[in-house]
């Protein structure tokens, strides 16, 4: 989000008190919040579409439309924005997990990641996501492609994030 001086610029305000006045009122409708440290964060990055029900992926059956609720994507997608970011999908190691090159992961800086998340981690100076895998003392990094080895390393291992969710457009 842009900050006051910006919001500033873009609005022709003459002040920075008027954007204080504009934001505070977005806040009490519930359209942006912020943050600890003052930032600005969006509440809504998508507008609530229609829940109408289930789909069945298996065999045909009698489906009944009727609107059961509505549903914010980025709320159901994103449950901690402070520590939650996207990253762009590179390469296939995570395929059979159904992860594919151009897809977007939303990953969380919180957490100590179990055996068989998805982490996003820096490994010997590279950065990677794989599973993370520990058996006994031993921590690896496991990709979801029979192509790939699993990785094992030599020095350094941090793991930056655990991946929450996928996004996808067709």
């Amino acid at each position: 989000m842009p900050g006051y001086n910006e919001m500033m610029l873009m609005l022709e305000f003459k002040s920075k008190n008027a954007v204080f006045k504009l934001i505070e009122k977005m806040v009490d409708d519930g359209t942006v919040s912020k943050d600890s440290r003052g930032k600005i964060i969006p509440n809504r990055l998508v507008g609530e579409v229609p829940l109408l029900g289930l789909v069945e992926a298996g065999f045909p059956s009698v489906a009944e439309e009727a609107e059961l609720d509505t549903i914010s994507l980025d709320t159901y997608m994103i449950k901690n924005k402070e520590s939650s970011y996207i990253l762009e999908v590179k390469g296939d190691s995570m395929i059979e997990e159904g992860i594919k090159e151009g897809d977007m992961v939303i990953a969380e800086r919180k957490g100590e990641p179990k055996d068989g998340d998805i982490v996003i981690a820096e490994v010997d100076g590279g950065w990677t996501m794989k599973y993370f895998r520990k058996k006994g003392n031993q921590i690896y990094l496991q990709p979801a492609n029979k192509k790939y080895k699993n990785i094992y390393p030599e020095y350094d291992l941090k793991i930056a994030a655990i991946v929450k969710g996928v996004i996808r457009k067709y």
